[in-house]
């Protein structure tokens, strides 16, 4: 028979599926091996800090044979997730990514390395006045191979129905421009753009929990 693909709760013993989906996704929806030399880098800040903190809100969406071939993960409250951030989670990884110091202009251009590293050291950049509505963000990533089938969609509907559950109203997500068949599909689970502000090539989306 053919294993037939389903969403589940996370489990401790998909974190490193988890991380190297976040990988294989962080390029604007494509591979980022080829960018950054280590690659813990990228789930270190978009998706082990979640499913250390807040386990028991990520989805897997498993191949049927027990891998994690994408996944869905956030928070239900991001400005208790910062402080926790800066007080927890940063210290125990700041020494394998420390912050370089590098010039804002009249100097080199920025490695891709240096850019995510600078995103992990402030994690306040998370916290936006335009955002108090919306509480809680997320982070929502398949294997190319696993789009375009839905999958995607029952990932969406299991997390926002957790959060609901958790008594939050609304959620948002950041995400890059350049990644527009990400825009699409979350229009079509009905994420809205937000009006906010921010020097980066990025999009603010946000949508109620209730479907």
């Amino acid at each position: 028979m053919t294993p037939v693909p389903f969403v589940r709760p996370y489990r401790p013993s998909d974190r490193a599926a988890v991380g190297d989906i976040c990988v294989r996704t962080a390029h604007n929806g494509g591979d980022a091996s080829a960018l950054h030399p280590d690659p813990e880098l990228m789930p270190t800040i978009f998706a082990y800090p979640y499913v250390d903190r807040e386990p028991e809100l990520a989805r897997v969406l498993d191949d049927g044979s027990g891998r994690a071939v994408g996944y869905i993960l956030g928070t239900a409250d991001t400005h208790g997730f910062v402080k926790w951030f800066r007080d927890r989670w940063l210290p125990r990884v700041a020494d394998r990514y420390p912050l370089t110091e590098y010039p804002l202009s009249d100097g080199p251009a920025r490695t891709p390395t240096e850019e995510m590293t600078g995103l992990l050291h402030d994690p306040e950049r998370m916290v936006r006045p335009e955002l108090t509505g919306f509480p809680a963000h997320l982070h929502i990533d398949l294997l190319p191979s696993r789009q375009g089938q839905g999958q995607g969609r029952a990932l969406m509907w299991a997390f926002l129905d957790a959060l609901r559950a958790a008594g939050v109203s609304a959620v948002h997500l950041c995400m890059a421009r350049a990644d527009t068949g990400a825009r699409a599909f979350y229009e079509r689970v009905g994420f809205r753009e937000l009006d906010v502000p921010d020097p980066g090539p990025v999009w603010y989306l946000g949508r109620s929990t209730t479907r």
